[in-house]
């Protein structure tokens, strides 16, 4: 083997691996049987986790060459870069002398286009039968499905996968021709269907035979990129929201739009990474997954862009003042987690403490609130003074001048999504 080849491809493809932020907690549950890694520990993550440990994974593409020319990406063919392939036997050799050394738990695998979608799905199914079969490797694997690859090839990936995921790119297919015109939107649906079925299919089997194999357990995500078009947010949470109501999709993650190149069709070159935009469409995502917020109650058409001062939450209640005050005391669960400051696990505590105690502000904080917003909008039963402030004018500024955000105009590669 030379390593100083292999050490190169790797500085190559794991640097044109960075944009896409899909990989995040995995969920697998797939049991250590006396072979590599576990990936039902604690999930695998190449993000920082809810509780602010840091995991890794392998992050590499499998090649950056590309048959397509999709404007916004670094690896399209017209882009003078440096290029390199793997073999498959070097990402599997890769994989495990990196689990060995405890670099790595789990690896993401994507990959340019080789000449075709089904030649290149067929290397990255190799890769993850190889680790599976050969190496007894139980660790998290992610496989970015190639779109227009069959459907074969993707119920085998599924079987050897803890998650699949195509990304979606940009929100509308309008915006997809516009940048990426060899592109087709139904060859990424496609495989999302497959996968989609395949899932519901194992669940059905399994609750007849225990020995059913895996397919997919971790399910499947999708990215799109967030301002190299003129799409809306409206328009982007709503894309999101159909993609988790028809395709049973695990996550959706938003990748701000990082300038790669001049062109007329896309933002200057000079423009910001829309880092707070993002975030703020993770948030929305939130809002709609755990908080029971459908899109059209985030956004409307009178107002098609989320408000970068304020969190969606905060801003759906100041746009709803006669939904409030709440009383903690006799209020029910899904409105008590739709006041601004207060959290899912909160909302659930303060159900349970309530049936032994009339909750006071101190409670609260105690239970985790943020009380520094949530004390303009609860109603406790022996009152509250600052619900003078819920028809007062400057009630939003008031909020905004007791918080400070975490986000002052600052781009890190290595995002947070939590």
């Amino acid at each position: 083997m030379n390593f100083d080849r292999i050490k190169e491809k790797l500085e190559i493809l794991a640097d044109a691996a960075k944009y896409d932020v899909s990989c995040s907690s995995s969920g697998g549950k797939r049991k250590n049987n006396g072979g590599l890694g576990d990936s039902s520990a604690s999930g695998i993550c190449h993000t920082y986790t809810e509780d602010g440990r840091c995991v890794s994974l392998l992050k590499i593409l499998l090649t950056n060459h590309c048959i397509y020319d999709c404007i916004y990406c670094v690896s399209r063919k017209s882009n003078d870069i440096k290029r390199a392939a793997f073999t498959v036997e070097e990402v599997v050799d890769l994989t495990i002398s990196f689990y060995r050394r405890n670099y790595i738990e789990g690896l993401f695998l994507s990959s340019g286009i080789f000449k075709d979608a089904d030649t290149t799905m067929e290397r990255l199914v190799r890769v993850a039968k190889k680790l599976r079969t050969e190496h007894n490797f139980n660790g998290y694997i992610h496989l970015k499905s190639i779109p227009g690859a069959s459907d074969d090839l993707m119920n085998e990936a599924a079987l050897y996968a803890d998650r699949l995921s195509v990304n979606l790119e940009i929100p509308t297919e309008s915006g997809l021709k516009l940048l990426a015109p060899d592109k087709n939107r139904e060859d990424m649906l496609q495989p999302m269907r497959i996968v989609q079925k395949g899932i519901q299919q194992y669940k059905d089997e399994k609750k007849i035979i225990r020995s059913a194999p895996k397919f997919a357990p971790a399910g499947q995500s999708t990215q799109m990129i967030v301002g190299a078009t003129n799409e809306n947010d409206l328009q982007i949470i709503k894309v999101a929201d159909h993609f988790y109501k028809n395709y049973g999709m695990k996550r959706v993650y938003y990748s701000g739009y990082i300038p790669v190149t001049v062109d007329n069709r896309l933002p200057a070159i000079t423009a910001e990474v829309p880092v707070l935009r993002e975030n703020r469409l993770y948030q929305s995502d939130w809002l709609m997954r755990f908080y029971g917020f459908k899109a059209d109650e985030i956004l409307d058409s009178g107002m098609p862009f989320l408000d970068l001062e304020v969190d969606p939450k905060l801003s759906w209640a100041l746009r709803n003042l006669d939904q409030f005050p709440v009383n903690l005391q006799t209020a029910d669960y899904k409105m008590i987690i739709r006041i601004p400051g207060i959290g899912v696990k909160t909302a659930k505590k303060i159900v349970s403490a309530r049936k032994f105690q009339v909750l006071t502000i101190d409670h609260l904080k105690k239970l985790g609130a943020a009380v520094n917003r949530a004390k303009y909008f609860i109603d406790f039963t022996y009152g509250n003074p600052f619900l003078k402030h819920l028809t007062d004018l400057n009630l939003r500024k008031l909020i905004i001048g007791g918080s400070q955000s975490k986000f002052q105009n600052q781009f890190s590669q290595q995002l947070t999504l939590f």
